[in-house]
């Protein structure tokens, strides 16, 4: 057989090969969201990659600056929809802000551990969705299985298991229920362990580690570059965390480490995820230590914090209360703010403009999805096609976020 890179004969015609294009998305079972990329194939290995967002056409601020400041809370749940409570936390924290109230200690304490138990399901659905994408299905359900414990405590402290819409401005919905502590300890026990087994069943699988073992590399320099944040940044050794570097809250008072890695490859951005959900176990932790058991979780300012629905139903004063409210908003003082938490993808922004009214002049997300996404192109390219699906995968782009 002849080989085929040999020098051609005189006479003999080279056909002319041109670069293929392929599209990935917008609808395909591995783009996390509605996104497209169009390839550039050179037999196939990626020579160029055309991110396109958009497809979701969410407009999620100009529907936050129609309602009340209160009403948009169900908005921000849709933002990133698999840890709901950390944006619910994030908008609240935002209106405080322009407020200059500082919600209860105990409030403080009950937002820290919701919040982290939406971190931990937003990395183990990030993780398991990686693994069953590259064949490993039952870690999948394995993890699957760990954010059902985790739902069901949400569920019972606020009727819902997904969209919760339980933050409100100047505190929460409800106080914690009688069982709260004993429920959240004990379930966060199990989903430690399902996570302790998924990993044993992936960590040492030649197929899992030679499809994320340095693929997807990018250095630190470039990460910051694009504004990355959150896990995709650390792994490349950034140790930038918004709750060590500027604590909100109580995340002071907590003793825990900054995971982070030392190549920003796809196994860096997984193991990364994987420890800090052990993190976020210890900070659950100590805060279920340090949160009081009595005293109240909302600010005790009638204008801003809606009254008790008895009271409504029997006085005048709460109706008139509850009335002012509902119908005409939370009178936020004239000003803008920028306030920011460290989210399940990284640094959550919201810019926030009030004309002294009861309805956001004008309110601005700054989504750490956006940032990582912007950065797919330049992992990807020089690629094979099957490398897309994980280095996609470890970046966990949510279409709500991004699409914002």
């Amino acid at each position: 057989m002849e080989p085929l890179d040999r020098d051609l004969d005189e006479g003999e015609l080279e056909l002319p090969s041109e670069p293929m294009l392929l599209n990935m998305g917008p609808s395909h079972p591995a783009m996390h969201g509605t996104v497209r990329i169009v390839l550039e194939l050179s037999g196939e290995q990626i020579n160029k990659a055309d991110v396109q967002i958009g497809y979701l056409h969410r407009g999620f601020e100009k529907m936050c600056e129609r309602g009340t400041w209160t009403q948009v809370f169900p908005y921000v749940d849709r933002l990133n929809y698999v840890s709901p409570m950390l944006n619910n936390v994030g908008f609240a924290l935002a209106v405080e802000k322009m407020l200059g109230v500082t919600v209860p200690e105990r409030c403080q304490y009950y937002r820290v551990i919701l919040g982290e138990m939406a971190r931990i399901c937003d990395h183990m659905i990030c993780s398991g969705a990686m693994s069953m994408e590259l064949g490993a299905f039952t870690p999948f359900l394995y993890l699957c299985r760990a954010r059902e414990i985790f739902w069901d405590i949400f569920e019972e402290e606020t009727g819902a298991r997904l969209t919760h819409s339980f933050g409100r401005v100047g505190g929460m919905a409800k106080p914690p229920t009688a069982d709260f502590k004993a429920m959240v300890r004990a379930g966060l026990a199990r989903v430690l362990a399902l996570v302790n087994d998924a990993e044993k069943l992936i960590l040492k699988n030649r197929i899992f580690l030679d499809r994320l073992d340095g693929v997807g590399v990018i250095s630190k320099e470039d990460a910051l570059a694009l504004g990355w944040t959150g896990v995709c940044l650390r792994a490349t050794g950034v140790p930038y965390d918004v709750r060590r570097a500027h604590p909100y809250m109580v995340y002071d008072r907590f003793d825990f480490d900054v995971p982070v890695g030392t190549r920003g490859d796809n196994y860096d951005r997984f193991m990364c995820r994987q420890e800090e959900i052990r993190q976020a176990g210890r900070i659950i932790e100590q805060a279920l230590d340090q949160m009081p058991d009595e005293g109240p979780i909302n600010i005790d300012d009638p204008r801003i914090v809606l009254p008790p629905k008895e009271e409504v139903y029997t006085t005048i004063e709460a109706t008139i209360q509850h009335f002012k409210i509902v119908m005409e908003g939370i009178k936020v003082p004239a000003g803008e703010c920028y306030s920011y938490t460290e989210a399940g993808n990284g640094e959550l922004g919201f810019y926030l403009v009030s004309d002294g009214s009861g309805t956001p002049y004008r309110v601005r997300i700054r989504p750490p999805c956006f940032a990582t996404t912007q950065g797919l192109s330049q992992l990807i390219t020089g690629l094979m096609i099957p490398d897309v699906v994980p280095t996609f995968g470890s970046l966990n782009m949510i279409g709500g976020e991004c699409d914002h």
